[in-house]
């Protein structure tokens, strides 16, 4: 039977990859839309190759150009944050959701109203807007399957386990292309070192993320609301191997952990095929060639984010929504190269010193936020 699909951010690497597994079997998927920011030349291509009803750019200035190379197709061009929400609206068995940072907060919640099933990519929707997010999951009886490699890894582990018999839940990271590095070259790193991670193939600003361990600390808030065990049972390990994605410790002392190659198809595969499974083209786990698998604990002195992360985690109400919005300017700044590797923890940590709002109850009142707390780390850099 044919399944149809949306695809929020089809031009990055989560897209890329849930099109090269959809691309492999064609014939059992049907592609209603496709979005980009403003990528219009290879969101055209996807467009007319995957035969989609609409492509979409979020840059609304890029429409004039998305029509032209969509010209003869018979495809349906539209452009803006409005036109985003209204295709991610539209129904579909599937959208996967990976417009990554705040923009793509708006056309998940859409999906989400919509009552849809999502796989989820866009790890700053829960971070920025997770108890307004869950809550209108449960409302409109949306399913959210989790995408990032660690949640599913978890959402893998707990299948056929009960939420209250779990003692503790445990979030690996790699560490990053600096895990060993001192603070001295901490401080002289460039973009092009902080982008190039040892496993995994991302975007830009995820592979910052991970550099600094604010990725992690984001995966530990979005864990706090998928999997709602208390921030007491959430737990970070640095594992450079990158081959368990994460761990479940049940309270009889057994722990599932799921393993896998350093491939995004392998839980995007998960995802589309869920609950079943489908093929991926992703080589099969060598153990003996491993080797070995290691462990240690996170240096919170100099990659200060996951403590950051925490505290803003305890703190509750709108903490979350303005570390991430500070994070993504400072990130924006050091790969324009005008940031020093080392502010961006130290940004994010002032301006969720210098601004406190009250907790928002609606998806306007997240978004308010977001653009106060962007406003006020752009000042504070501006100013420094």
């Amino acid at each position: 039977m044919t399944r149809s699909v949306t695809i929020l951010g089809a031009t990055g690497s989560i897209g890329a990859s849930t099109l090269d597994l959809i691309r492999r079997e064609q014939d059992e998927w049907r592609v209603v839309a496709l979005t980009a920011n403003g990528n219009v030349a290879e969101l055209a291509k996807l467009a007319r190759e995957f035969k989609a009803e609409i492509a979409v750019c979020g840059d609304g200035g890029c429409l004039p150009a998305l029509r032209e190379a969509l010209a003869g197709s018979g495809i349906e061009a539209a452009a803006g944050a409005r036109a985003l929400v209204e295709a991610a609206a539209r129904p579909v068995d599937m959208t996967v959701a990976a417009i990554v940072g705040c923009a793509g907060l708006a056309p998940v919640m859409a999906a989400v109203e919509r009552g849809g099933t999502i796989a989820l990519a866009n790890k700053e929707a829960l971070v920025a807007a997770g108890e307004v997010l869950m809550a209108a999951v449960q409302r409109h009886g949306a399913t959210l399957l989790p995408t990032d490699s660690e949640h599913h890894a978890i959402f893998q582990c707990l299948q056929g386990g009960r939420i209250e018999d779990v003692r503790n839940i445990t979030l690996t990271a790699s560490g990053g292309p600096f895990r060993t590095w001192t603070r001295a070259q901490l401080d002289a790193a460039t973009p092009k070192q902080a982008v190039a991670h040892p496993n995994w193939d991302m975007g830009a600003k995820i592979s910052v993320d991970s550099a600094t361990m604010m990725n992690k600390g984001l995966e530990f808030i979005e864990a706090h609301h998928l999997f709602p065990v208390g921030l007491d049972k959430l737990r970070i390990v640095v594992h450079p191997q990158s081959v368990i994605h994460s761990m479940v410790e049940y309270r009889d002392g057994s722990t599932l952990a799921q393993l896998g190659p350093s491939d995004m198809r392998v839980p995007i595969a998960s995802c589309l095929a869920y609950p079943a499974r489908m093929d991926t083209p992703c080589d099969p786990l060598d153990l003996p060639a491993l080797g070995q698998l290691t462990f240690e604990a996170p240096d919170e002195d100099r990659f200060p984010a996951t403590r950051l992360a925490r505290e803003a985690a305890h703190a509750g109400g709108a903490a979350a929504a303005v570390l991430n919005a500070a994070n993504e300017v400072a990130v924006a700044r050091f790969l324009a190269g005008q940031l020093a590797f080392t502010r961006i923890a130290a940004v994010v940590e002032e301006t969720l010193n210098r601004y406190s709002p009250s907790a928002p109850h609606a998806l306007d009142a997240v978004l308010a936020i977001d653009a106060e707390a962007r406003a006020r780390a752009t000042e504070m850099l501006e100013t420094a």
